[in-house]
């Protein structure tokens, strides 16, 4: 482990997008040498530096080395995505007595927000304390965006926390009711592997949302036992992934939402994952119904990320905490509307730790 060192931030510039405005780079240190880089466009995680049970300082996140990347290629690493995270079935939903159409972008679908979420915003920077290590970014989805209703203000803060864990703390306010469902969309990857199927995942869930051929929920709410998205007990990613399952062929692998067990009203334990080569595991905790695990499957050799890695099949794999997706079209799914006068709070937590 690295001396002990102060708490710190530090502000750099991280380029400048094609509209000509300048993005940000807010570098978050605990006295360990834990460390998390955020940047202000998509309220992007770039980075998090993670020791291995030899004190060896790794990034376990993927992404990009520049904005630039950030910007040419839309695969949502590391981003906040919204105003509805996952997916909503035929980019419409009725809301009162009115219907709503969204922009679609994923087929006949719309993901993460449509195609221009939250990631493809420059986030503006309200707070940044060097003693609570933390940075809190600001935006205003206006009324219409992408086809939602009411303007939406959102704030979201990154607190690097004294026992090397990265708190994402959410909150939102609206003038008219409005979906909304916030998550982070780090893609992971502990090892220093082209794979993560060696990782052990264990997952605090009973039952899943199966999914049709375009990954919208059935609506049914399915038990995991005795089938390959049983996580209850740790499993490696790789063991059942190419099982002879037709959830697992309609996503490629795994792209499901598990609903965790227990109360959300403060963090509780989602998943934990453990890469045993290099002793690094992960711990994920969070106020949400949902836990959306994704295994990398559309991730194709077509990009490279940091250090010229090339991001193949399965390189790395997203825990996204969150409400289960197509929720505005299925309403025994937990309601997802926001209305005038609430506020929307999340809260999730990624703890790491050496074993």
């Amino acid at each position: 482990m690295a001396p002990s060192r102060r708490a710190s931030i530090e502000v750099r510039p991280f380029g400048t997008l094609p509209n000509g405005s300048p993005a940000d780079l807010y570098v978050l240190r605990n006295a360990h040498g834990f460390e998390a880089t955020i940047t202000n466009f998509g309220a992007t995680v770039v980075s998090i530096l993670a020791p291995d049970r030899r004190g060896k300082f790794a990034d376990v996140v993927l992404g990009f080395d520049d904005l630039e990347g950030y910007v040419q290629n839309r695969k949502f690493f590391g981003a906040t995505v919204g105003r509805y995270a996952n997916r909503i079935a035929g980019g419409r939903f009725i809301l009162g007595s009115n219907n709503y159409t969204l922009a679609t972008n994923n087929g006949a679908n719309h993901l993460h927000g449509g195609t221009q979420g939250f990631d493809r915003a420059l986030w503006t920077a309200m707070d940044t304390r060097r003693r609570d290590t933390l940075v809190t970014l600001r935006y205003r989805s206006p009324d219409g965006e992408e086809g939602y209703p009411g303007n939406l203000d959102v704030e979201v803060s990154f607190t690097l926390t004294r026992d090397d864990a990265l708190r994402i703390d959410y909150r939102a306010s609206t003038d008219r009711p409005t979906p909304i469902n916030l998550t982070n969309h780090s893609f992971f990857n502990l090892g220093e592997e082209t794979d993560i199927l060696g990782h052990e995942l264990k997952l605090f869930a009973e039952r899943f949302t199966p999914v049709d051929d375009s990954l919208i929920p059935i609506g049914e709410l399915r038990a995991v036992a005795a089938t390959a998205f049983d996580f209850r007990t740790p499993a490696r990613i790789g063991a059942r992934i190419d099982a002879d399952d037709i959830q697992l062929r309609r996503a490629g692998g795994y792209d499901h939402n598990f609903i965790l067990s227990g109360k959300r009203g403060r963090p509780g334990v989602a998943a934990e994952v453990y890469h045993r080569k290099s002793g690094r595991a992960l711990r994920v905790l969070t106020t949400e119904p949902g836990l959306q695990f994704y295994s990398g499957n559309f991730l194709d050799g077509s990009i490279t990320g940091k250090n010229r890695a090339v991001y193949k099949r399965r390189y790395g794999f997203c825990l996204e905490a969150q409400h289960y997706p197509d929720s505005p079209n299925q309403p025994h799914f937990p309601s997802a509307i926001l209305m005038p006068g609430d506020t929307y709070r999340q809260t999730t937590v990624y703890q790491f730790a050496t074993l």
